[in-house]
């Protein structure tokens, strides 16, 4: 069967991820976003206990 035979398709495999490694995460790591997320300051939300009624 040559669905099993590996040895066309893991040289496809490795040309793929390479090419995807080397060529295009840099291109596309390279592109700055539009919106840069804000800086804002972390509020802790108040909480109060639970008033439970069988108690």
């Amino acid at each position: 069967m040559p669905q099993l035979n590996p040895n066309p398709w893991f040289f496809i495999m490795l040309l793929s991820w390479s090419v995807f490694s080397l060529i295009l995460q840099p291109k596309l790591l390279s592109f700055t976003p539009t919106k840069l997320p804000l800086n804002k300051t972390h509020m802790t939300p108040k909480t109060s206990p639970w008033t439970w009624p069988w108690t």
